[in-house]
């Protein structure tokens, strides 16, 4: 579960915020969208660097943007956050241009039998420039101390496995037009692997074929690898 704010994530959460934000920074976006910005962390995180020049969160929690907006002045920002109350498993047309959207630890809150409404309007409708997603790796509970069937929150409708996670991405990808690139984030198991997995998905140019080497697979050639086993520290607060 994301912390109220910024301030108070764990460590492996934090983790990805840094990711997922030297990501960004790495492609050169300038305009974000946070699908399901809960608390704000990332908005947070985001607003210190001044290359992120129009920011948006989207949430359909109305009291979880309330309280954002009290925290980090939206509405005084000169422009440059802008809070949205809706889904985004419905089109969202204001979206639509951005550089890059993020589904960070949100993918896994859809029901699976609507995750075709995601890649419908995250993908087909929107179509940024890029898409960064983080989920959780369902094969790593065990070294968080849960049980067999257990999930690391109540409200996550699944948790998958590396494999599965691949294939569905590389699906996507597929037949979006977006390149997908694999990554890992925080401590790695050798046989289970880290706890966190991301994707990310660089739209091709409408000129350009995908390679037919995208299909499913384990995660392979990782933007950012895990650390090695032996860093295994800090396994709470997933």
């Amino acid at each position: 579960m994301i912390a109220p704010d910024a301030s108070q994530v764990s460590p492996l959460h934090r983790e990805r915020l840094e990711t997922v934000t030297a990501l960004l920074l790495t492609h050169g976006v300038r305009s974000v969208c946070d699908l399901g910005c809960g608390s704000g962390a990332l908005l947070e995180r985001l607003m210190d660097e001044a290359q992120f020049e129009t920011l948006i969160g989207l949430d359909q929690s109305p009291m979880a943007l309330d309280r954002l907006r009290s925290r980090i002045g939206a509405d005084g920002s000169g422009g440059r956050v802008r809070l949205m109350l809706g889904s985004f498993t419905e089109i969202q047309p204001l979206l639509t241009g951005l550089d890059a959207a993020v589904l960070m630890e949100t993918l896994e809150h859809v029901e699976p039998d609507r995750l075709s409404l995601v890649e419908r309007t995250v993908f087909g409708a929107a179509r940024p420039g890029l898409v960064v997603i983080t989920t959780p790796n369902v094969e790593s509970n065990t070294l968080l101390g849960l049980g067999p069937g257990r999930r690391r929150h109540p409200d996550h409708r699944f948790e998958w496995p590396r494999a599965r996670f691949a294939a569905w991405a590389a699906g996507v990808g597929k037949r979006n037009g977006y390149a997908v690139t694999w990554g890992e984030i925080g401590w790695s198991h050798p046989r289970l692997g880290a706890p966190t997995h991301m994707a990310s998905f660089t739209r091709a140019p409408a000129t350009t074929e995908l390679e037919p080497s995208l299909r499913p697979a384990v995660p392979a050639g990782n933007l950012f690898p895990a650390r090695p086993a032996g860093a295994m520290t800090n396994r709470q607060g997933a």
